[in-house]
């Protein structure tokens, strides 16, 4: 009995062994195994986010400027008053707006203004969805070339509409005009919002953003 005992105790240890082998053989195979074609890509140095897929993309919404090109210098025309300009607002058009759009808004700020926010020229919403352009001089309330429905505010010059260009002596600034597609017909902000007010609206609830970007100074 003993001897067989020390034989069948001679053999589980065998298995046991047999069976941890196999085990330590397959552990090793899953480490050597290549990632998952889905792992997420590392980026390369200077590269920016990859898109998730099935991401709605906004590249194509574009904003343009018979009057200026992006990264260019703003004409004389477009300038204050105060500095020898004619205050008139430039002809914009755009382009593939992103789907679900209602209305867009319209501003165009300048950052290096010594003002704590910078400074705001104009301000426009509620332009409606079908509207793809405004032409040269809408900007005047005056000239009544304003789509049906938009709504121009009150600029850091203390007048409704289009304030043009008036910087210091020194520096060239940039001049950014932003146009916002949104999801609503209609912004909901105050009669007497701020540019402010209007921008962090727009910005949170836009489904997607153009800019255009000009500079001046004298």
């Amino acid at each position: 009995m003993r001897r067989n005992f020390g034989s069948m105790s001679l053999i589980a240890a065998s298995a046991a062994l047999v069976a941890a082998l196999a085990l330590c053989s397959a552990t090793d195979g899953y480490a050597q195994s290549p990632a998952p074609s889905t792992q997420p890509r590392m980026l390369r140095p200077g590269e920016g986010p990859v898109p998730l897929p099935g991401t709605p993309s906004t590249a194509s919404f574009a904003l343009s400027s018979s009057d200026f090109t992006d990264g260019g210098t703003m004409h004389r025309r477009q300038v204050n008053r105060r500095c020898g300009g004619e205050d008139l607002s430039p002809a914009l058009e755009w382009r593939n707006p992103p789907a679900g759009t209602e209305s867009f808004a319209l501003l165009l700020h300048d950052p290096d203004a010594p003002q704590a926010e910078g400074f705001w020229h104009w301000i426009v919403y509620d332009i409606p969805a079908t509207v793809s352009s405004l032409p040269a001089g809408a900007g005047d309330v005056r000239k009544k070339l304003m789509p049906e429905g938009a709504i121009q505010g009150r600029s850091d010059f203390g007048t409704v509409g289009y304030g043009g260009p008036c910087p210091p002596p020194g520096k060239p600034h940039s001049y950014y005009f932003r146009l916002y597609a949104l999801p609503v017909a209609r912004l909901n902000v105050p009669p007497d919002a701020t540019a402010t007010i209007i921008a962090s609206y727009a910005d949170a609830t836009a489904l997607g953003r153009a800019q255009l970007v000009v500079r001046y100074g004298h």
